[in-house]
């Protein structure tokens, strides 16, 4: 599919709501996104010194409006879209909006149902609330990246658990909660989004485990965080690798059937924790025995829980990818489609990344404001 890059349809269950967006990095963006994948039409400010750059990353569906903060009238003018707007999205550190003149209390008292949605790290207050971070630090706070690895060392999940698992998510959410309350009530807030709590959040169920004893401090020893035998990513004989979820005793014994390990006396007590170690090394050896090609044709669609572990360039052919069109091709190039699906209210790919400042003229004008004036 090819994106329109001046396209005004829009589709999605978030068609109609207005978001004003200060150009960002990381977990800022990825929201914008997400939300105007949904419909939400999106303005992104940008500095008007990179006008006619190309944008970032995570750029798509918004129109790029350059102006320069350091100017009154481009103050004005932001306060003017804000006025306009159900919701602002920032992601500086704190203290910033509040120097150049566009403070929660400023654009509260110019349009008292905004919702003002900031992203940080560490949170508005708190004393490292004005630190230099990135994720891996906002995740080592919360306990996230103690409890992913091996018994070695902590492994780094990528960005996702901080940036965008919670980040981004917890944005959104906070941003179409707080909206929903002000169309309930007229009254506008300021959202508080931290990716240390929206990661600690995301580890609600292994608090939960650990505080009733459940679950262990030491890595790669509890059910789901590799300790389990069972649960799982496994070399097979071409280097190539499979995961195996078989949680459940039901989808252990089919297993074992399908490793030929079903009459092995050291196989049959799948919870004794003092086995796992060896039960480990011996689903490990019978996995190595076969291709992921060869493991795939006997287990993928079976209730062993399982799935060949694929890389990006063989994630968006796989065939049930394919069959749901969950990856899309924009300009030869395959990305994830929308997610969630709407039966009713669809979201789709509306505008390509747009070059920084290409709708100063025409964004401004379809929200009914001046452009701020020399």
């Amino acid at each position: 599919m090819n994106m329109t890059p001046d396209s005004k349809r829009r589709s999605g269950p978030l068609t109609g709501l207005k978001i004003v967006e200060f150009a960002a990095i990381g977990p800022a963006p990825f929201a914008g996104q997400l939300l105007a994948d949904l419909g939400a039409d999106i303005i992104r400010i940008d500095r008007a010194e990179r006008a006619g750059n190309a944008p970032g990353v995570l750029s798509r569906g918004r129109r790029s409006v350059a102006l320069d903060l350091k100017k009154p009238a481009s103050i004005e003018t932001c306060l003017a879209l804000l006025a306009r707007a159900d919701a602002l999205i920032e992601g500086f550190r704190p203290g910033v909006m509040e120097r150049l003149g566009l403070g929660p209390a400023v654009a509260l008292a110019r349009n008292p149902r905004l919702i003002y949605a900031r992203m940080t790290g560490w949170g508005q207050t708190g004393p490292l609330a004005h630190a230099a971070g990135h994720d891996i630090n906002y995740i080592s706070l919360s306990g996230v990246l103690h409890s992913i690895g091996t018994q070695g060392a902590p492994v780094v999940p990528l960005n996702l658990a901080g940036d965008f698992g919670g980040g981004s998510l917890y944005l959104g959410l906070g941003i179409l909660a707080g909206v929903l309350n002000a169309r309930a009530t007229g009254q506008g807030q300021v959202v508080d989004c931290s990716m240390v709590e929206g990661s600690a959040s995301l580890m609600s169920m292994f608090y939960e485990l650990h505080a009733d004893g459940a679950w262990g401090d030491e890595r790669a020893a509890n059910l789901l965080d590799g300790g389990a035998p069972f649960y799982g990513p496994f070399r097979c004989a071409d280097g190539k690798w499979v995961s195996i979820g078989s949680l459940e005793p039901q989808f252990y014994a089919l297993l074992l059937d399908k490793l030929g390990l079903r009459d092995d006396p050291g196989m049959a007590s799948q919870n004794d924790r003092a086995q796992w170690p060896l039960m480990r090394r011996t689903i490990a050896a019978a996995i190595a025995t076969r291709t992921r090609d060869e493991w795939c044709a006997l287990m993928e669609g079976s209730d062993v829980c399982f799935a060949p572990v694929l890389d990006l360039n063989e994630a968006p052919a796989h065939p049930h990818n394919v069959a749901r069109g969950s990856f899309v091709d924009v300009d030869g190039h395959a990305v994830p489609g929308v997610a969630p699906r709407f039966s009713v209210t669809p979201g789709r790919l509306t505008r390509a990344p747009r070059q920084i400042g290409a709708d100063t003229a025409s964004a401004l004008a379809d929200w009914g404001v001046a452009p701020p004036s020399a």
